[in-house]
């Protein structure tokens, strides 16, 4: 051992070994049954890669807060866990797939869900070593992740708790599908993008003979999605719109399979937008979805 003081610190050499020292000490651990309890749940760092600057300076400030409680006495706790990250970790993986001239199709669910452990096993031993060099004082013997079975079961269990005391529901919606992923994803992954498109206008037959007020016996619906006419539920039009008021209600053709639907009243059918009637397709957009709710129409 040197009796002098090297000129500058190097921390690399120091810091692991006194982390070790602690955790194998068990200083982390709350072991004082008899002081009052203090917990901090850390913010489980998705396995999706490693720390960032913004994930340093997070944990400095709750490790500042967990080691000023146990100074104070308290039988301080600071849990620490990993969380799957849902499709952001599934990309990841998917990616590593890819490179190797993989893919998720070749697999059964088991099976991949086996290769995102095998992800979580790398990437989280990346993270949790540099929560360790940055010393933060967790409870290691305490580490979870949200894929654990004790959690999955857990939170299937709130979910019908909570469902079967009313404080949430099931009902039918849309829901963005990945055609890539092949599964559907949140709202906060989707990113939209206005494009620039014009309409296409088509005629849809009126049925039974009905015609309009000026003797037309279609109406004409201008779209910028023709794309999806052959899942048309309705036509929507205004109810203030004095052109279509004598057919609401009536039914009318799909212009290329014949299928018969309603005419619908709707405020969002904007009698100054294109034609004024507007096709409604639930199964293809977010509005046409609530337009068929409220006209009563199946999902």
């Amino acid at each position: 051992m040197s009796d002098t003081l090297d000129k500058t610190f190097d921390p690399a050499s120091i810091e692991a070994k006194w982390y070790s020292h602690w955790e194998s000490n068990g200083l982390f651990r709350p072991e004082r049954p008899d002081a009052q309890p203090f917990t901090i749940v850390n913010p489980p760092p998705n396995v999706t890669g490693s720390l960032h600057i913004g994930h340093a300076l997070d944990n400095t400030l709750q490790d500042v807060v967990v080691r000023y409680e146990r100074l104070r006495g308290k039988d301080a706790l600071w849990v620490v866990g990993m969380d799957h990250a849902g499709i952001a970790t599934q990309m990841v993986v998917e990616r590593q797939m890819e490179a190797r001239q993989d893919k998720r199709t070749n697999y059964t669910r088991e099976q991949f869900v086996e290769k995102v452990w095998e992800w979580k096993a790398e990437s989280g031993g990346a993270i949790t070593g540099q929560l360790r060099r940055l010393g933060c004082s967790m409870d290691w013997s305490r580490e979870q992740f949200t894929m654990d079975p004790h959690f999955t079961r857990a939170v299937l269990k709130v979910f019908v708790d909570l469902y079967n005391q009313g404080l949430i529901y099931r009902d039918k919606r849309l829901v963005n599908w990945d055609p890539k992923l092949k599964t559907a994803i949140s709202d906060l992954e989707v990113e939209t993008r206005e494009v620039q498109g014009g309409f296409w206008h088509f005629k849809y037959p009126l049925a039974d003979g009905v015609k309009l007020d000026n003797g037309q016996d279609y109406i004409e619906v201008a779209t910028t999605r023709p794309e999806t006419m052959l899942a048309d539920m309705a036509v929507a039009v205004n109810a203030e719109d004095e052109r279509y008021k004598s057919v609401i209600g009536k039914e009318i053709l799909q212009p290329i399979t014949g299928r018969r639907f309603r005419i619908v009243a709707d405020e969002h059918a904007d009698p100054e937008l294109g034609s004024g009637a507007v096709k409604i397709t639930p199964g293809h957009d977010f509005n046409d979805f609530e337009v068929g709710k409220r006209a009563g129409i199946a999902p």
